[in-house]
């Protein structure tokens, strides 16, 4: 784990932010480092920019502190009365830089209850948060927003019914009769347990067939299901004998243009394909995954916190609010704001504490006691109801709560 270096500043109410990078093998080699100004392409994979007070990974301030502990020594002062009062003395909110040259694994996350109950009783059995058993890392929820950098490709929630039924039916393999049967009589509820429960022989024989009849209509450019079918065939190749497979021909398949973003809400299976992004969610590192991974498989807690509804996932376009174009969410944890800002300066003071990210260009941000500038891949820390200002050119993302009020 390295850090992006930040530069000090004098200025009281704002700090530009050191933050974490984590490298993961689905990481790309060019994306943050290119964002970061580093030598590209670099020699491991840059899968994540970690910005905000998350325990595991906190950035840290130009004084030395790291965010987390800033905040636990200055909580009204840092996040407002309001935050602390709905959230306790922790920023709600992380914010990532993805980049993804390989597909994540297929997975979903708790809700508030599920997280609390599971971290209590994996407390209480005494598993250490670092056993690559544990599934609960901390006991919040992780609802979760994903704004499209470069075109971005994802599978996220259950498709319609009907359609999957026509999509696994259309490839004619025998061995997905009992999976169809359970779909149609009983659900996503039946359909996906009975995949995920399958011994490991019969599992891999049925994903290889699966596979070789998706890729056959691929190769006879079948237009339809095409990019499901093409996904499959190339999941099989990197994950042979995962369920994870099967169950993302199930899946409404993504492709968002830059711009474009999704909202994750809890329970709503997903993965995410390629394609780099920014990543805004409740301050949480919970993770169920269900396949396309070599990873731990809870497969127990994972069903139990499935969204098994099925239908379409929008692609959510931004609207114009205060200081920019806003991804409106149904979550008080995260607001996320686009920022295009020009020379002449614009407020950018908020209720809520704001993490900032520049993307592009050069941000000045003012404040009554000094400046600080932002260049291309900086992010910075400004605490509630901060007096700040802002200049470009440049493009910003502005992270704060959504609390109403």
């Amino acid at each position: 784990m390295t850090g992006v270096r930040a530069t000090p500043v004098a200025s009281s109410v704002m700090w530009q932010l050191t933050s974490a990078i984590r490298f993961y093998p689905w990481g790309s080699r060019t994306v943050i480092p290119e964002l970061l100004g580093q030598p590209s392409p670099a020699e491991r994979p840059h899968a994540e920019l970690w910005m905000g007070a998350h325990p595991d990974d906190p950035s840290r301030l130009d004084d030395g502190r790291s965010l987390d502990t800033a905040i636990a020594e200055e909580a009204e002062r840092l996040l407002g009365p309001a935050v602390v009062e709905r959230f306790g003395p922790r920023l709600p909110f992380l914010v990532k830089v993805l980049a993804a040259d390989t597909p994540l694994s297929l997975q979903a996350h708790p809700t508030m209850e599920q997280a609390a109950a599971g971290y209590a009783a994996e407390e209480a059995a005494g598993i250490p948060h670092d056993d690559p058993t544990r599934t609960f890392k901390d006991p919040w929820h992780k609802p979760e927003l994903l704004l499209a950098l470069t075109t971005f490709e994802a599978l996220c929630g259950f498709r319609p019914v009907e359609e999957s039924l026509h999509c696994l039916a259309k490839l004619q393999v025998p061995e997905l009769k009992p999976t169809i049967a359970a779909l149609a009589r009983g659900g996503l509820r039946a359909a996906i347990p009975q995949l995920l429960a399958l011994s490991g022989k019969r599992r891999a024989a049925l994903v290889e067939a699966v596979a070789s009849k998706a890729a056959t209509f691929v190769a006879a450019h079948d237009p339809e299901f095409i990019n499901t079918y093409r996904w499959a065939a190339a999941l099989a190749e990197s994950y042979p004998g995962d369920a994870g497979v099967v169950i993302s021909l199930m899946c409404n398949h993504l492709k968002l243009a830059p711009g474009e973003a999704v909202f994750l809400p809890a329970g709503n299976l997903h993965a995410y394909l390629s394609g780099a992004g920014v990543e805004v969610m409740a301050s949480s590192d919970n993770v169920l995954r269900g396949g396309l991974t070599r990873k731990h498989v809870d497969l127990a807690a994972l069903i139990e916190v499935l969204d098994f509804s099925d239908g379409r996932i929008p692609v959510l376009h931004p609207v114009l609010g205060p200081g920019g174009l806003r991804y409106r969410v149904p979550v008080e944890d995260f607001d996320l704001t686009r920022v295009e800002l020009d020379d002449q300066a614009g407020t950018l003071t908020t209720r809520g504490p704001q993490v900032l990210l520049c993307t592009e260009g050069r941000a000045v941000l003012a404040a009554a006691d000094g400046e600080l500038v932002l260049e291309k891949g900086q992010s910075a820390f400004v605490p509630a109801g901060a007096p700040v200002s802002a200049r470009g050119p440049a493009l910003l993302f502005r992270t704060t709560t959504n609390l109403r009020g």
